[in-house]
């Protein structure tokens, strides 16, 4: 489970452009802006939990907290890198082309809208 900071902004990232689906909510609060987010794409499961109740968030994120984000990262095996690499760069992300690492493996990075690393991935083809 992940704390975010504005889950509105995380279903639109996460539903609208990765294609996760809702799965599951809290049901306490009108949609998107649910305080819990259980979240679901093919086999993957992601839980989401706001680091702040909806009506006490502070205007904007407080760096302190965000400042490990990049630390983590959430890798997704996706059999086809370049086809989501394509497809990303056909809803406006900007990110760069898919890299493969020296253990062989290609993959493709960005962040989230709260500084979390993602990683698609999946070995190269020889």
């Amino acid at each position: 489970m992940l704390q975010v900071y504005d889950m509105a902004t995380w279903l639109k990232f996460y539903c609208g452009v990765l294609g996760f689906e809702i799965y599951q909510t809290d049901n306490n609060t009108a949609a998107p802006n649910h305080n819990w987010v259980w979240l679901r794409w093919g086999d993957a499961d992601l839980m989401l939990n706001t680091a702040y109740e909806y009506d006490k968030r502070p205007p904007k994120p407080d760096p302190r907290r965000a400042a490990s984000h990049d630390d983590i990262a959430l890798y997704f095996g996706a059999p086809d890198v370049d086809a989501v690499y394509a497809d990303l760069r056909s809803k406006g992300i900007e990110i760069k082309e898919p890299k493969v690492a020296p253990y062989e493996m290609k993959q493709l990075y960005l962040h989230d809208p709260d500084g979390f690393n993602l990683c698609f991935h999946w070995r190269a083809k020889s």
